[in-house]
């Protein structure tokens, strides 16, 4: 399993993923909106001369299986940033082996390259293979509204899995 970051030549592909969470999550009844996102749109916000977010994928011999996008946050009361995971995605056919810890891992070292406090994010409490596969990497579920739940994982409780 290899870990890239994305570049400006993959932003069909990030667009190709964010549509295939988009499915999933409305499959779970977790999204019922407008999917207003654009390969125009990607390339400006991601590639743009100030990034306002960042895109890893995960591979298998050459082919993306896996995609996470992430953002710094800044907390002015810790002095410090955090890590915050948007969207986690692998394709169904290939979870259970690795990709998602495999990003989950390089989001870490990412966050520890950057001395942030922690990485945070929502998942929908519908999705039980995710809470769990969450749970299992250490995060914990700070807090849940109707069905969105807040996950944190610390730095400090960091373990590499696989």
């Amino acid at each position: 399993m290899n870990v890239r970051v994305a570049n400006c030549r993959d932003v069909p592909l990030i667009l190709a993923f964010l549509k295939k969470k988009v499915e999933f999550d409305r499959s779970i009844g977790a999204f019922s909106g407008i999917f207003q996102s654009s390969e125009a749109k990607i390339h400006k916000t991601l590639f743009g001369t100030r990034p306002f977010a960042y895109v890893l994928f995960a591979e298998t011999s050459g082919i993306a299986i896996g995609f996470a996008l992430y953002a710094f946050r800044y907390s002015s009361f810790a002095g410090q940033p955090s890590l915050w995971l948007d969207d986690l995605y692998v394709d169904e056919a290939m979870r259970s082996q690795g990709a998602g810890a495999a990003l989950m891992n390089r989001l870490v070292q990412i966050a520890q390259e950057n001395h942030c406090t922690h990485l945070a994010w929502n998942a929908d409490a519908r999705n039980d293979r995710g809470l769990q596969f969450y749970q299992r990497l250490g995060a914990t579920v700070i807090e849940q509204t109707g069905n969105r739940c807040l996950l944190t994982w610390t730095l400090d409780s960091y373990t590499e899995h696989e």
